[in-house]
C-alpha cells in the first residue's frame, strides 16, 4: 500500500480507537470490567486500610458510582479491578485507558481539564504545612531560607515554587515521590516543612506512629477543589458520575459520609481528623458545581 494511504489509514484507526476508548460505559459493558484508580496514602479520601485494601471517603463514593454503572450497563457481574496511582502517573493512566475512574485527592483545575474531565467538586482544601510539634514555623514566611518538601506532580509543588519566587523567601524546595516520603523527610529533620493540602496533612499525622509529634500550621496559601477524575470527551459517563454525586448531596447521604470520614474515628488507628466541612463545600452541596480552580 502507498505510504500516504498507510498514513491516512493509521490516523483513521487511531481516531477510531480513541473514540471507543473515550466511551467508558461502552468499554466497560464490552469488557465486563471497570478499573478504579486509588491512592495508597491520601487519607481519608483513598488509602490502604489495615487489611491492605483501598478504603476512604472517595473510595466509597466510587463504589456507589460502580453500582450505578452495573445498573446502566446491565452487568451485575461487572468485575472491579483496582490500580494504585501516584501524583505523577494518575493523568497518563487515565488518558491511556489503564484506569476508568479515579477517586482520590486530585485537584480540579483548568490546566488538567485540558487532558481529563472532572465530576462535581466533592471537597475543598488549601496548601498548609506539616511540621514537627514545637517547631518555630507557624507560617510560610517562617520557612525563609529553610528546606521545604512537597510531593512531585502535585499542584502544591507548583504553588510553593510560585510563592517562593513572588515573596522572595529563598527556601529550598525539594520533591518527594509520594506523601509518605514527604512526611518522613520532616520527621527525620531533613525538611522543616511539608507543603500539601491541609486535609491530607491531617490524615498523615493521624496515621503516623505518634500523631502528637507533628503539627499542621499556617494559613492556606490558596483554596482548591477536589473532584473525581474521568476521561475527557465522554459526556455520557460524566453525566452518570455527576448524577451519583448530586444524588448523594441532595439526599443527605453525602453529609453522612463526610461525618464518617472527617469527623469520626477512622482506620487504621481510629483517630478522628475533626475536620469541619468548609464553607466552600457547604455552598457546593447546593450549587453542585464542577468549576475548576484557575
Amino acid at each position: 500500500m502507498h505510504t500516504s494511504k498507510i498514513f491516512v489509514l493509521s490516523l483513521l484507526m487511531t481516531g477510531i480507537g480513541a473514540g471507543v476508548q473515550a466511551q467508558t460505559l461502552d468499554k466497560v459493558k464490552s469488557n465486563g470490567s471497570i478499573s478504579v484508580g486509588y491512592r495508597e496514602a491520601s487519607i481519608p479520601f483513598s488509602y490502604l486500610g489495615s487489611d491492605a485494601s483501598p478504603t476512604g471517603f472517595g473510595w466509597e463514593i466510587c463504589g456507589k458510582i460502580v453500582d450505578e454503572v452495573k445498573k446502566v450497563t446491565g452487568r451485575s457481574d461487572l468485575k472491579i479491578t483496582t490500580q494504585a496511582v501516584t501524583s505523577q502517573n494518575r493523568i497518563p493512566l487515565m488518558r491511556n485507558g489503564t484506569i476508568d475512574i479515579e477517586c482520590g485527592s486530585t485537584t480540579n483545575n483548568s490546566e488538567r481539564a485540558e487532558q481529563v474531565a472532572f465530576s462535581i467538586n466533592y471537597f475543598y482544601t488549601g496548601t498548609r504545612f506539616l511540621v514537627k510539634a514545637g517547631s518555630p514555623v507557624k507560617s510560610v514566611e517562617d520557612l525563609a531560607g529553610k528546606t521545604v518538601v512537597s510531593t512531585t506532580g502535585t499542584t502544591n509543588y507548583q504553588v510553593l515554587r510560585r510563592v517562593n519566587d513572588e515573596r522572595k523567601l529563598g527556601f529550598k524546595l525539594i520533591g518527594a515521590k509520594d506523601h509518605n516520603e514527604s512526611a518522613l523527610l520532616v520527621q527525620q529533620g531533613r525538611a522543616e516543612g511539608f507543603g500539601m493540602d491541609d486535609i491530607l496533612l491531617y490524615g498523615l499525622r493521624a496515621s503516623s506512629r505518634d500523631p502528637a509529634e507533628l503539627d499542621v500550621v499556617g494559613k492556606a496559601l490558596q483554596v482548591e477543589p477536589y473532584a473525581i477524575m474521568l476521561r475527557k470527551d465522554d459526556p455520557e459517563f460524566k453525566k452518570l458520575v455527576d448524577g451519583v454525586v448530586a444524588g448523594l448531596m441532595k439526599s443527605g447521604e453525602f453529609e453522612t459520609l463526610y461525618k464518617k470520614w472527617f469527623q469520626s474515628p477512622i482506620p487504621p488507628k481510629n483517630v478522628n481528623l475533626s475536620a469541619p466541612m468548609s464553607d466552600e463545600l457547604k455552598d457546593n452541596l447546593k450549587a453542585m458545581s464542577d468549576k475548576p480552580a484557575t
